[in-house]
């Protein structure tokens, strides 16, 4: 189930304000300026299919949003940590996202399967958005923010791009992250 909670960025025990309603996330999400959403696919999809499947399932979706942002690339990620291939790169993959950062795009992932936590550090607010398959959030460029996929992630999404070169990420340096909750604690 798709979940936000907001925390005072000084005080990660306490939950300022909190929602599993897809609207009221919705909501909330959007007076901060960040796009959330559901999408329903028009084939049945899960994680092993195909990159080509997926993009399939979404298509109307995915070619709206593109006309709309004027995205560039749009690619599949699918993880499963069960694959021992997959398993071994976890945890330095993991941390490579736990860690504050930013980008000069926006950061958008559509959750086809499986779930991710994302926290959003908006001035003195963090904003964690657990998504689940269905869930389409989008990150406004240079918005401060870390991910996190969980010690045995299992999900796939489908990633919306400005330019060509993909995920591209400037650390902040911020200790932030370290204070707040982790997918395993959800």
């Amino acid at each position: 189930m798709s979940a936000l909670k907001i925390f005072s960025e000084s005080d990660p025990a306490n939950v300022e304000w909190q929602a599993t309603d897809p609207l009221k996330i919705a909501e909330q999400l959007a007076a901060a300026g960040i796009r959330f959403e559901q999408w329903q696919a028009t084939a049945p999809v899960r994680a092993g299919d195909s990159s080509d499947q997926v993009m399939a399932a979404y298509k109307a979706d995915i070619d709206q949003l593109v006309a709309d942002e004027g995205y560039q690339t749009v690619d599949v990620i699918s993880l499963d940590a069960s694959n021992p291939e997959v398993e071994a790169k976890v945890p330095e993959l993991r941390q490579k996202f736990l860690s504050e950062h930013r980008h000069s795009e926006d950061e958008v992932r559509f959750f086809v399967d499986g779930q991710g936590l994302f926290s959003l550090h908006l001035q003195d607010k963090v904003y964690e958005v657990l998504c689940h398959k269905g869930d389409l959030i989008s990150v406004p460029a240079n918005t401060p923010h870390w991910f996190d996929m969980g010690p045995k992630p299992s999900f796939v999404a489908i990633r919306f791009f400005n330019n060509t070169e993909g995920w591209v990420a400037n650390y902040t340096g911020s200790q932030i992250a370290e204070s707040f909750s982790r997918l395993e604690s959800q």
